[in-house]
């Protein structure tokens, strides 16, 4: 089979074969990812899902709830932990995101419903032939991005988001010849 990317890596073939471009809805999913791209930022994906489970286990599984109770002491150990990017700005930022993530929810109901509203609940489909065609933003990055930060999440611009809107499924960017492309057309 040809992938987009991840050959010869199981964990990278399995991240793009099961998770990466299937739509997403649930919450607590969505948040795991929008952090996990944060963390990302300036670094390779590669070295972010190797690190997923450690992630995972300090930062409570990504339950909104309990990371926005999460203590500055909590942080400060967190940062101690070589099982994830030792980034200040980054892990304190998981923090702050939760509580604008909860206001959200609130405001809409659920994250979800914010977040599909900006495609009417149905995803972009692109048609790329090369990997190296894929943007890295775009208008509706550059939308989510900015109304992101108005709310005061932090490491969500626009490069950031886009990373996201694919992994989550928003924008389904499989290459033509992709066998998981028509999969995650819905």
């Amino acid at each position: 089979m040809k992938r987009c990317f991840g050959e010869g890596k199981d964990f990278y073939e399995a991240y793009h074969d099961h998770e990466w471009g299937i739509p997403v809805h649930d919450d607590r999913h969505l948040f795991e990812m929008l952090c996990l791209e944060g963390a990302q930022a300036g670094l390779s994906w590669e070295t972010i899902l190797k690190k997923r489970e450690g992630y995972r286990s300090l930062f409570h599984q990504f339950q909104p709830k309990k990371v926005a109770t999460m203590s500055d002491e909590e942080l400060e150990e967190i940062l101690q932990n070589p099982a994830i990017i030792r980034n200040r700005r980054k892990v304190f930022s998981v923090r702050q995101n939760a509580l604008v993530f909860l206001e959200m929810q609130k405001e809409f109901g659920t994250f979800d419903a914010y977040l599909w509203r900006f495609v009417d609940n149905s995803p972009i489909i692109n048609r790329w032939k090369k990997f190296e065609e894929l943007p890295a933003n775009s208008p509706l990055s550059d939308q989510v991005s900015k109304d992101l930060k108005k709310r005061g999440m932090n490491f969500v611009g626009t490069t950031i988001i886009y990373s996201f809107l694919q992994a989550v499924g928003v924008v389904n960017d499989h290459l033509i010849d992709c066998p998981k492309r028509e999969m995650h057309v819905s």
